[in-house]
């Protein structure tokens, strides 16, 4: 019964688009950061066009958007396997793609995106590792556990600690630090996160994408405030 409730779970979290949230990247924080931690063009590519994707009102175009983001992503990464920034953004958009197909045929592209992120992290480099262990341990807590999936909150929480250690004042990083708290009941706590990444800086490149992540932030915030 347990595992057939975690499928349901799966199902409507993927029809409410919750794996779509884990799309999120930043550069590091670091004033003293090199050329080589900003994101490359090919990346900011797939940021800005993923942004127009997520946010898109028309479910089809939605659908159609990712599928031709997730076919440049790949063409990326054949031309340059060995960028770790891409491996995070293919695995962000396989992970948002999965959100928009909803139900339990997303779960295949879901253990792909985890296979992505984990490249990413295993590859080191790149401006975005911090956004890998973010949106892995995003994938932990939303995904349902074994045999269904891999879903497992201690590896959750400890993937989302490393990215928010990474990256303290990202926008990112707090908002799903939030969200894996507030699965784990823990409202007060959680709190302390959104409001973090209510203020958080807006990052270089991602004004809309940032505009938005402030709009479910502030969403949760007041949600939360209805329910006391």
């Amino acid at each position: 019964m347990k595992n057939i409730a975690a499928a349901h779970r799966f199902c409507l979290l993927l029809l409410l688009t919750v794996l779509p949230v884990f799309a999120h990247a930043q550069g590091t924080q670091n004033e003293d950061a090199t050329m080589t931690d900003t994101p490359s063009a090919a990346v900011a590519e797939l940021q800005t066009t993923w942004a127009l994707a997520q946010y898109e009102a028309d479910e089809k175009r939605q659908e159609r958007s990712f599928e031709t983001l997730l076919e440049k992503a790949n063409t990326l990464i054949q031309n340059t396997p060995k960028n770790a920034d891409l491996y995070v953004w293919r695995g962000i958009i396989k992970a948002s793609y999965a959100g928009v197909k909803g139900g339990l045929g997303a779960l295949s592209l879901v253990k792909e995106a985890k296979i992505d992120l984990e490249t990413a992290i295993n590859l080191g480099g790149g401006s975005l590792q911090a956004a890998a262990r973010t949106s892995l341990g995003s994938l932990y807590f939303q995904v349902p556990p074994w045999p269904i999936g891999f879903g497992n909150d201690k590896k959750a929480e400890a993937y989302l600690l490393e990215g928010l250690a990474m990256a303290p004042d990202d926008i990112d990083s707090n908002y799903f630090y939030a969200r894996f708290l507030l699965d784990q009941r823990q409202g007060e706590k959680a709190r302390q996160y959104l409001e973090r990444a209510y203020t958080a800086p807006r990052r270089l490149g991602r004004a809309y994408a940032d505009q938005e992540r402030q709009r479910e932030v502030l969403e949760l915030i007041t949600e939360q405030q209805k329910q006391k």
